[in-house]
């Protein structure tokens, strides 16, 4: 008589504690083995480790410290070329376990030439990044690096641009695809075009045959722990920076695009559930002039916007479909002199039925010239619950905080001079 009620009581605990840990799963959509159960944990920890660099700038009189969390982890070293590994400690937001190729090797880049994807010769940066290995890739000089097709890498590699001004260009571009743990930093990327219908060498013991690329700067697809830091990107065909099938665990931080139409899409398409999983952080970075709209574009994933600057836009900033969330902390938006596009935000082809349930934030955003940030959504689940621990600090910092955005040694003026005037002139010589 006392054992089966018991078996009931036992019975009943084993099925609530089932039904609490798929709503557990449900709550914070664990679609991809990367993605982190708790957003806003890293989202604090960044919020957390700017503050901290601001004070630290505040309290210490050192020229080299900018309240950068990330410049400010390796630049006050002196002797920071001996020690490059460094910078794969310094990652902040949803890509900062990325190793890239620490650990390993230095390979140096001597060729600028890529005359043979198929078997790319010793000393290119098509045979750095193909090897097996973990590897430390930096160069032995200034080049550019004209590509006869796409760029595929494989895992665990560092492409650093530091101590030499580095271009990459010409035909398809940078490739991330199916791979883990890359670091690319402080190169150009810029005037990339379609190509394709060839075989490429994806790794010592693999050539695959490849369609025909898209155009963009940088692609990453199912790429997890991925960080682009302080890069120039600018002119593509298609995308500066696309995002797409199943990626997560990425950072943009520190760069600087200007001149270009589609600039940064996160999301394969609206159809595309793995895309539930992405993380992506956005920081640090200054979208430059001449730019038009997806800075950046998200679908279904969670996209942290934090202290950027942005200078005017011809369509819209933050764009998206299929219910991704934004949270936008901290940035700077100037809005263009055209009245009909003052708005920061954009849903693309939904109802506002639709998009009033997403969630769309923002907090401690600067609008200058008339900007306006249309947010949306409850954030009343954990997953999207608003920052108390840690506050987004004022964007009245955001100059300090993305002087040095894009390739060092490139400020800002320096970016427009090249871009406009002397860069279509250097193009013309390979026509």
């Amino acid at each position: 008589m006392v054992l089966f009620p018991m078996c009931c009581i036992l019975l009943m605990f084993f099925m609530l504690l089932s039904c609490f840990s798929l709503s557990i799963k449900a709550s914070f959509n664990l679609t991809l083995p990367h993605q982190h159960p708790h957003p806003q944990i890293v989202v604090d920890e960044l919020q957390w480790k700017v503050n901290a660099s601001l004070s630290r700038r505040e309290l210490h009189d050192q020229a080299c410290l900018t309240g950068n969390p990330i410049d400010d982890c390796w630049r006050c070293d002196p002797n920071w070329a001996a020690n490059r590994q460094r910078l794969a400690d310094c990652g902040v937001g949803f890509g900062r376990d990325a190793l890239g190729g620490k650990g390993g090797q230095i390979y140096i880049v001597t060729d600028s030439t890529d005359s043979d994807p198929s078997n790319p010769t010793p000393g290119t940066l098509r045979h750095a990044v193909i090897q097996d290995v973990p590897l430390w890739i930096v160069f032995s000089d200034d080049m550019t690096i004209n590509l006869k097709h796409e760029l595929i890498f494989n895992s665990y590699k560092t492409v650093d641009g530091r101590g030499a001004n580095v271009h990459v260009t010409g035909n398809g571009c940078i490739t991330l695809q199916h791979i883990t743990n890359v670091i690319i930093h402080n190169i150009h990327v810029h005037d990339c075009k379609p190509s394709g219908n060839t075989k490429i060498r994806s790794s010592p013991t693999q050539v695959v045959a490849r369609g025909e690329s898209d155009g963009d700067g940088i692609t990453i697809s199912s790429g997890q722990k991925i960080w682009i830091d302080h890069c120039s990107l600018y002119s593509c065909t298609d995308g500066l920076i696309d995002v797409i099938k199943g990626s997560t665990g990425i950072t943009v931080s520190n760069s600087y695009f200007a001149k270009h139409d589609k600039v940064m899409l996160l999301g394969h398409d609206d159809g595309y559930m793995d895309d539930k999983g992405m993380q992506v952080t956005v920081a640090f970075n200054h979208f430059g002039k001449g730019l038009v709209q997806r800075m950046p574009r998200g679908r279904h994933g969670y996209i942290h916007v934090v202290n950027n600057d942005y200078t005017k836009w011809e369509m819209y900033a933050i764009g998206g479909s299929a219910a991704p969330t934004f949270n936008s902390q901290g940035n700077r938006y100037t809005a263009p002199s055209d009245p009909n596009s003052k708005e920061v935000t954009k849903r693309v082809d939904t109802k506002e039925s639709v998009w009033s349930e997403w969630n769309w934030k923002t907090e401690g955003d600067i609008m200058v010239n008339g900007a306006f940030f249309v947010p949306s959504g409850s954030g009343s689940s954990d997953q999207y619950a608003k920052a108390t621990s840690q506050q987004a600090k004022s964007a009245s910092q955001i100059d300090q905080l993305t002087m040095y955005s894009g390739v060092f040694g490139d400020l800002r003026f320096h970016h427009y001079i090249y871009i406009y005037f002397i860069l279509p002139f250097q193009l013309s010589n390979y026509i």
